[in-house]
């Protein structure tokens, strides 16, 4: 049965709904429809409506009729978050914020290397801007077509260049947010140096909307690279992979872009199911790395260095097969097919997903321990590891037995999940490397959090969220 609002609800959405305008409201119930279902399809609530800001001083009246009211708020972006952070619960008691109206781009300071933007920027089209200004905004990730900027802050996301650049927030200076009584507080510094007392943004940085809306952002730029120089390599075996990652830091310094893992039967899986993939090996090896070199000139140095670099790893058996692209189309290709093995494992089959990270050394150690755990628990089960090994972030994804039903696969979600946690926490790592936790993951911060950061984490949502209205049940674990 749908939730009635009792008369301070109504009220409080008749202001809101007044506030907005009939572009900044949405009730309709195919319109809602796709936002109240996350994109893993795992979890599907209801709400009282969506409300969809204009611009900054519409967030904050939101906040404040809301706070008023002790109406709930779930913040959303491009709903695009893989840990069920962006829904609704059950009840229908809770108001979508979606910030997709929020777009502009206020400032691109090329000068500084600075771009100042609004929350509901697409990802990608960041990119492009930045590129534009002849400089490069570094975050990418599978998303970036959809995702938007403020929830990438949100969760402190991750993707494909951390290696070099680092996590979200590792690109931000400064930010603008509304609090959950509905002030603002306009942080948006574009300074590489300010230590004036506490550093607040970084409060809300991986907050996922607990403590308040990020409304703007100032981001880092960098020197566009002129030059990518691209490998997918077939290695000799996992360890190899840490050997291989050490040796290309040393040999090229700063420029190491990426560095990703992917079984080799992976590429496999994506030439059978996604239109457009290709697997370019004629063998089916164990284990390929996709590596990328920018460099500052159009003088080949960049691919100077990765040849020389797989010269002498061919030398020293690391590397038992290469593919080099040899135009833009190749590398957009083999980037294309990086990204297709995501897709290739839903259409195999029911998965069970994780976002781990340990120390690099460790990946190697993590994969075996983790791939032994789990045939122990389910003979037949197929370990789908892959990632960011740079940064030692891997994907450990898990595909139904090929006899099993994906239902009765599914019933085993959270033992799985234990499991593999287990195996990671073993080795010094972490649940969450970069999606967030969300939902699915709340219970098991209780696991890897001390009791004394839990009280810190409890005590700063009891600070900025007393009422307990943002985002409530998600994140933080009950105490």
């Amino acid at each position: 049965m749908p939730y009635t609002p009792n008369d301070t609800e109504r009220d409080a959405l008749s202001r809101i709904r007044a506030c907005l305008g009939p572009k900044g409201w949405v009730d309709d119930a195919d319109a809602l429809a796709p936002w109240l279902i996350d994109s893993r399809r795992v979890y599907e609530g209801r709400c009282l409506g969506m409300a969809r800001p204009a611009n900054t001083q519409e967030v904050a009246e939101i906040l404040a009729i809301a706070y008023q009211a002790g109406l709930q708020i779930v913040p959303q972006g491009g709903n695009t978050g893989r840990v069920g952070g962006a829904t609704p619960d059950a009840t229908g008691r809770q108001l979508l914020l979606n910030l997709a109206r929020m777009n502009s781009v206020r400032d691109v300071d090329a000068a500084n290397y600075t771009m100042t933007v609004e929350a509901g920027c697409i990802l990608k089209d960041l990119q492009g801007v930045a590129e534009q200004a002849d400089r490069l905004f570094p975050l990418s990730l599978g998303a970036e077509g959809s995702c938007q900027i403020g929830g990438n802050l949100a969760s402190n996301a991750g993707g494909i260049n951390v290696v070099r650049y680092g996590n979200a927030r590792d690109l931000v200076l400064g930010l603008e947010v509304v609090l959950p009584d509905g002030r603002i507080w306009n942080g948006l510094r574009r300074l590489r140096k300010d230590n004036t007392g506490y550093d607040l943004k970084q409060i809300f940085l991986g907050s996922e909307g607990t403590l308040g809306i990020i409304t703007a952002a100032v981001l880092k730029l960098f020197p566009l690279p002129k030059e990518r120089a691209t490998a997918l390599v077939a290695i000799a075996d996992l360890d190899t992979a840490v050997t291989l990652l050490e040796r290309a830091r040393s040999a090229s310094g700063d420029a190491l872009m990426s560095f990703e893992l992917m079984p080799g039967f992976a590429l496999d899986w994506a030439e059978k199911h996604v239109e457009g993939a290709k697997q370019p090996f004629e063998t089916t090896y164990d284990w390929t790395i996709l590596m990328e070199i920018g460099g500052p000139r159009t003088d080949g140095a960049a691919r100077i260095a990765l040849e020389s670099l797989l010269e002498s790893a061919f030398e020293d058996g690391l590397v038992i097969d290469a593919v080099l692209p040899q135009s833009e189309d190749q590398r957009t290709q083999i980037w294309f097919l990086r990204e297709a093995i995501v897709e290739a494992q839903v259409r195999e089959g029911a998965q069970v997903k994780h976002d781990v990270s340990v120390p690099v050394s460790q990946v190697p150690r993590f994969i075996r321990e983790a791939n032994a755990a789990v045939a122990e628990m389910m003979p037949g089960i197929r370990p789908y590891p892959f990632g960011h090994v740079g940064d030692g972030n891997i994907h450990y994804n898990l595909s139904q037995p090929i006899d099993m039903p994906a239902a009765e696969f599914l019933g085993h979600y959270a033992k799985l999940q234990h499991r593999v946690h287990d195996v990671a926490l073993s080795l010094d790592g972490s649940i969450s490397a970069e999606h967030g936790i969300g939902r699915s993951k709340r219970d098991e911060l209780l696991r890897c959090k001390s009791a004394v950061e839990l009280d810190m984490m409890r005590s700063l949502k009891s600070l900025f969220d007393p009422k307990g209205l943002m985002n409530p049940g998600k994140t933080i674990p009950d105490a």
